[in-house]
């Protein structure tokens, strides 16, 4: 929250080129302790897959010769990129999209546009300020991975062609979550487009570099302009070494350098649209439609009638009216509708995605499956942080409405709360749960899954989805600050997906010897148990949740090495226990 005086205060001597907002948040996160763990924890984790892969290497092969580092210097750089890359985009679309649906949903936007703020110092401000956390990390890493060129393997302007597109993407990414949050008006609103938003972005891309729509346009190969305009294509072009011949894209330009023009085109655009709309946008027409005719009632001196009772046909309220208020009105906003067409189109693109690049798979042959797996993978993830998000900001927004406290002093039992925001954030996001088991029955009946996948599926899948509304839940009531609590939970959630994604490709990339590989992963197994207590146990601290903290590293350590050899009844039945 940005309060008006501090504002006035800042002269325009001191203010940096799009105005005080930026130059507040600049004196003020230096000040707080997660601005300095944010970067540290974030190296120190890059440092780990650095030390954990060369313990796996040296471990598992000797090292005779400067090409052996040169291969483990490449190899680093590719496991590296991505994590760096998956860390920026979405959080730098979710930390700003939030920062400003939490302004609104706290009544201090509106403040904000009756200071003499500019359109462009607003929009650009909370842009900036809300990224800041996000460039300061990807920054603090640049040293790390120049000390990755001292190995071989990979030159100095393959890293910084890799931080260019990791910047230009997140700069891309929270443009359109700024866009978003500021066309909104509820926080859940504005977290589910965006997050929808990207992923028709990535996948959309995905088809396209399939040839789903031809394999060439304008003379230009269908993959070509897959990396031009998709972040994900244009970060593993970056990875890879450019060559005379690998240079031309098109008119000239290699494919990584159009994106880089590509993505800063399209944010520029992204925040005209916002600069010109912020005032016709905000405040919303439902917030203005719904004081109308009590403005007009008091211009004309009159008092209204039944002011204690509210018009029209009393409904019955059910035992648990948490239940009832989540299920029965529009308590995530009139325009939910808006997110759920979102998602259909989502999960329309991502099971064509399926179609085209699994139909012509062997669906027998090994590896076969693993980018036929993709898009099913993104509609998965997707569907489980927006019931994350439904869950954490259906606290958040009781919070930031000063109605919890009430909730509270009522004769509700803590079990009616509970259960009743965890039904109702499901049943919102009834759409996300129950979309991935319909497809899991058409695969299991197009014989594309055995019985036994497909019972795994569904009830992994139920139970996961138990855990992430669940998991939202926790980090909005343990959490006062709204801000906080909706980045602990997001932030836990993706860190758990790319934490487990990054151990297997480490596990995939440098060994097939197991005995090797548990001594190596100790560290992280360590940090992950103080991360997670940390995240979930430090403010209110629990035995369960410490025993749970403590357990599931290691538990997670055992599924991903069940998993590749095969053991899919013991991944299965351990990942549901934990």
């Amino acid at each position: 929250m940005i309060d008006r005086p501090s504002i006035l205060q800042c002269n325009r001597s001191h203010r940096l080129f799009v105005g005080p907002v930026v130059t507040r948040e600049a004196v003020v996160a230096p000040r707080r302790l997660s601005f300095y763990a944010a970067r540290t924890v974030f190296v120190t984790v890059l440092f780990g897959l650095v030390a954990t892969s060369w313990q796996v290497l040296i471990g598992s092969q000797r090292v005779e010769n400067p090409g052996d580092l040169a291969w483990f210097g490449a190899a680093v750089t590719l496991i590296l990129a991505p994590v760096q890359f998956a860390v920026a985009v979405p959080f730098s679309a979710l930390l700003v999209a939030s920062a400003v649906a939490l302004e609104k949903d706290r009544k201090t936007f509106v403040l904000l546009l009756m200071t003499n703020l500019s359109n462009a110092e607003l929009v650009l401000g909370k842009l900036l300020a809300g990224m800041l956390t996000v460039m300061t990390v990807l920054v603090a890493g640049v040293p790390l991975l120049m000390l990755l060129t001292l190995l071989g393997g990979v030159s100095t302007s393959q890293i910084l062609r890799i931080e260019a597109v990791t910047l230009a993407s997140a700069l891309l990414a929270g443009s359109l979550g700024s866009t978003i949050a500021l066309w909104r008006e509820k926080t859940f609103q504005s977290l589910a487009i965006t997050a929808l938003a990207l992923v028709l972005w990535f996948v959309g891309w995905e088809l396209v570099a399939a040839g789903a729509f031809g394999h060439q346009g304008l003379g230009v190969p269908a993959e070509t302009w897959a990396t031009i305009m998709s972040p994900w294509r244009a970060m593993l072009a970056s990875t890879a070494p450019t060559f005379g011949h690998q240079a031309a894209g098109l008119m000239g330009f290699g494919p990584t350098n159009l994106f880089l023009a590509a993505a800063l085109v399209e944010a520029a655009l992204l925040n005209v649209v916002a600069i010109v709309m912020v005032r016709r946008w905000n405040p919303s027409r439902e917030a203005v439609a719904g004081t109308t005719e009590e403005r007009d009632e008091l211009a004309i001196g009159e008092t209204p009638a039944n002011v204690h009772s509210a018009g029209g046909k009393v409904r019955p309220v059910w035992d648990n009216p948490i239940l009832w208020r989540e299920v029965r009105t529009w308590a995530y906003g009139t325009k939910i509708l808006l997110v759920r067409f979102a998602y259909w189109a989502v999960f329309i693109i991502s099971v064509a995605a399926l179609v085209t690049s699994g139909g012509s798979a062997n669906a027998n042959a090994s590896g076969q499956w693993l980018p036929a797996a993709q898009p099913l993978i993104a509609l998965l993830v997707v569907s489980l942080i927006l019931l994350n998000a439904a869950a954490v900001t259906s606290l958040t927004n009781e919070r930031d409405a000063k109605a919890l406290d009430l909730l509270l002093v009522t004769d509700l039992s803590p079990k009616e709360i509970v259960f009743g925001k965890l039904g109702g954030a499901i049943f919102n996001a009834k759409e996300m749960v129950l979309f991935p088991l319909l497809l899991f029955a058409y695969l299991w009946f197009a014989h594309w899954l055995d019985s036994g996948p497909y019972v795994f599926l569904s009830i992994g899948w139920c139970v996961m989805a138990a855990f992430a509304a669940m998991l939202g839940l926790h980090a909005g009531i343990t959490y006062s600050n709204s801000r906080t609590a909706i980045a602990t939970s997001l932030g836990t959630l993706m860190f758990l997906f790319l934490g487990i994604a990054t151990c297997m490709r480490i596990m995939l990339a440098f060994s097939s010897s197991f005995e090797y590989q548990l001594p190596s992963f100790l560290g992280f197994i360590a940090g992950g148990s103080v991360g997670l207590y940390v995240a979930l146990g430090w403010r209110n601290p629990s035995r369960a949740i410490f025993w749970a903290s403590a357990a599931a590293p290691i538990a997670t350590f055992y599924v991903i090495t069940s998993y590749l050899l095969g053991k899919y009844d013991s991944a299965f039945f351990v990942t549901c226990a934990t």
